[in-house]
This record gives structure tokens, sequence and C-alpha cells, in this order.
């Protein structure tokens, strides 16, 4: 019969007072700000939300400033962050918050919120309000997996749910913000997928996998989807110091709509010439590689218009414009 493990927070906590990352949203209790890095940290890498959290800020400071602005400038200012229905759901959210006369202060009113789920309610009840309720995310899946030695498949509905209440019972509820922050830290920084610290780990000794040597095995997802790669070419058409730009096919949901760079079928008899390289960019399971090359042509009728190159930052760029645009240093 396996010994009882003690609760992992108090070493936890002591090892996140001594020394985390120094994020901007960790600087503050401001649940506007705190939801603002939340819904951008969701598929992004903590580094590279930074810049457009603080230039999101500096525009748009308040959950009425939010309320108030357009779509085209929240788009504009989400532009290279990419899952841009993130930025229109939380534009709608701050409508309904400021509509309410403020934010939710409980997990079902901030659930209900556009866009807010399971994760992001948690994070935002617990560290702007102190509420008692534990985060899961893929880093403390995969915490709890190796703590338990579980080797249950973490794809299942039913092992996320039983492994969450192994995370709630570990909760320190006299502190939930920082228990949650440190937790994410620990999976972020420390109890990596590939190669993890175990050494440098607060909560190596409690460790059931380092113990019995299964670390690298946990956690287990079974399910997973074959990557779908897709191969293309975007077109840098100048005139001048404008650029061409084709406006992508808005919806009924959608009041504006992003600028891509036209591919060579938005451009029949399109010439090419030089090639500025490559981009990447993922969507999903969905892996792109798009060359990227100047080219000229004749514009045909359609969605498309010239923009000054000196005023892109101040248009609804898609992800892959941007990055193609920055590769051509037009950007």
């Amino acid at each position: 019969m396996r010994k009882p493990l003690k609760p992992p927070a108090p070493n936890l906590l002591k090892w996140y007072a001594a020394g985390h990352r120094d994020l901007p949203w960790r600087r503050t209790a401001d649940p506007y700000s705190i939801w603002i890095s939340e819904i951008m940290l969701q598929q992004t890498r903590a580094q590279a939300v930074i810049p457009y959290y603080t230039r999101f800020l500096q525009r748009l400071p308040t959950v009425e400033s939010l309320a108030a602005a357009g779509e085209e400038q929240v788009l504009t200012l989400w532009s290279g962050l990419g899952y841009y229905s993130r930025a229109r759901n939380l534009r709608r959210a701050a409508q309904q918050i400021v509509a309410a006369g403020g934010f939710p202060r409980d997990i079902e009113g901030l659930r209900a919120l556009p866009g807010i789920g399971d994760y992001t309610a948690a994070a935002v009840a617990s560290i702007a309000f102190g509420l008692p309720h534990v985060v899961v995310d893929g880093n403390v899946l995969r915490v709890v997996a190796r703590l338990e030695n579980d080797a249950a498949d973490i794809g299942s509905a039913r092992t996320r749910e039983r492994f969450r209440a192994v995370a709630q019972g570990w909760l320190d509820t006299k502190n939930p913000g920082a228990f949650n922050q440190a937790i994410m830290e620990l999976g972020a920084t420390v109890c990596l997928p590939r190669n993890p610290l175990c050494p440098a780990c607060p909560l190596a000794a409690r460790c059931q996998a380092l113990r019995e040597g299964t670390v690298a095995q946990l956690p287990v997802k079974l399910r997973r989807t074959e990557p779908v790669k897709i191969e293309g070419v975007l077109l840098i058409v100048r005139k001048g110091a404008r650029v061409l730009l084709r406006q992508r096919e808005p919806d009924a949901r959608r009041m504006a709509s992003f600028w891509d760079l036209p591919a060579p079928a938005d451009l029949p008899g399109a010439r090419t010439g030089k090639t500025f390289g490559e981009i990447r960019h993922t969507i999903t399971h969905h892996r792109y590689t798009l060359q990227v090359a100047a080219a000229a042509a004749r514009v045909p009728r359609g969605p498309f218009e010239w923009f000054d190159a000196e005023k892109l930052a101040n248009v609804p760029l898609s992800t892959t414009a941007r990055k193609a645009l920055k590769l051509a240093r037009v950007l």
C-alpha cells in the first residue's frame, strides 16, 4: 500500500516566492489586466505575449475602453497573436462586463463570459479575487501525472477531471492565486515535457515518477491528431511605397476583417521575382510552410487595396501577412 504523500503546497509556494519569472501580469491584482493576460497566453508563449500585453493595455487600459473600442482597433492590436476569435470575444465580454456594472466575482459569472473557459475563469477568480479554484492546463496535468506516477490518458475527459480533483486537493486555499501561479511556473520552467530539470524541482522528494524512473514516459496522451502539412506562396506586390493586400471574406459575425498578402491564385498571371525566404505558421494541427516572394501583377477586381507601407502598423494584418512582411523587411 502506497504511503500517504505530503501536500506539495508549502514547498511549491516557498520555491515560487524565492524566485520566478518577472512577468508584467504578475505585478497586479487588477482583474482586467489579469484577464487580458490569460486570454493572450492561450496557445501563446509568455515571452511572445509581453509586447502585445503592454501595447494593448497602453491603448485600452480599462474594461470600459475595451468595450467602447471598435472591432478593427482591437484586431489591429491583436494582429500577430493569432486565434483571432479571442480578440473578438474579449470585446464582447468587455461590453457584457460594463453593462453588468463590473467584473463577476464568482466562478460561474466569469465562466459565462464569451471566450472564458474553466481554466481562465479559475485563474482570474483565484489571482484577482482570492477564490479557491485550481487552474488546470497542460502544465498542471503534466505535474499531476508525474507527482502521482499516473499513466492514465490525459486526452480523456475523465482523466482530466480526476487530475483536476487531485490538484484541487493540493490547493492552498489561503493563497490560491499564488499556488496557481506557482504550479504553472513549475510546469513551464522545471517540469518540462522533454528533459525536465528534476534536480532543480522543489517537489523532487515527493515525485513518484522520479522515484520509479518513469518521468520521461509521463504524461500519457493516447489520442493524437496527425499534423496536416500545407505549402504555399505569399506575394509581395509593391507600387512605389505601397503594398497590395487582400481582405479576407467577412462573415455575418464579424464587423471587421483581416488583411492578407495575396497568393498566386488571387493574381492570375503574376510574375514572381526575388524570394525572401519562407515562414512557418501553425493553427491547431495544420502546419503551414509559405514561401514569400516579390511579384508584379495586374490587380483584378475584388477585395484588394493598396496600403502605405509606413501605415501598416495600424492595419489588422493576419499573422502570416505580418510574418511575411517582416521577413521582407517591409514592416
